[in-house]
């Protein structure tokens, strides 16, 4: 008879490699700061023990005011300034902010109104794929109350996709996990 002894795996790491392999050069600025309508979205993105999370990466993309989005996102529209798309690095207290415009609300490829929102990516250690959500606005109760993808969602849980206003703009934290988990969408089919 054989004998064998277990030994504890060595444990590995998947990055987090974002704040040198994923630069962005326009980061977190949507629009110039001082341009009209320009907000902040600013919050905290925390891990399941609800610590801040230090080293995650944030992506935002939505529409513009008028619900149209740039012919080339990452690239200034020219007349509005807006960009579309962010990329901002978590700080040692798990914080990101944008300087960004509050969108209009676009239609569903159906057609159907969809309440004004900003999509959202977050890439954090120990994932080996990013999350996906959306952040809608508390001063929009009646678009989001017919918003599709809000309606099929817990209405328990709805609250976790809802940025609070704040002064300058809007607040949304990002729980990774636990009790007050964001909603996170399966955009990738798992």
């Amino acid at each position: 008879m054989t004998r064998t002894t277990s030994t504890t795996t060595p444990s590995q790491t998947v990055g987090p490699f974002f704040h040198y392999a994923l630069p962005y050069d326009a980061g977190s600025r949507l629009v110039a700061g001082d341009a009209p309508g320009a907000i902040r979205l600013a919050g905290v993105v925390l891990d399941g023990d609800g610590a801040p999370v230090p080293d995650a990466l944030v992506e935002i993309w939505h529409a513009d005011t008028d619900g149209k989005f740039p012919e080339q996102p990452g690239i200034y529209d020219e007349p509005t300034g807006f960009r579309g798309f962010g990329r901002c690095p978590t700080d040692a207290e798990g914080r990101y902010e944008f300087v960004t415009v509050k969108p209009a609300g676009v239609p569903t490829a159906d057609g159907d109104a969809q309440a004004p929102h900003i999509s959202m990516t977050v890439f954090a250690r120990g994932m080996l794929r990013q999350v996906v959500t959306r952040v809608y606005f508390d001063d929009e109760p009646a678009a989001n109350e017919t918003d599709p993808l809000l309606q099929q969602v817990d209405p328990d849980r709805v609250g976790t996709l809802v940025a609070a206003r704040a002064e300058g703009g809007y607040r949304f934290d990002v729980h990774m996990q636990g009790d007050r988990e964001t909603v996170f969408l399966d955009v990738f089919g798992r």
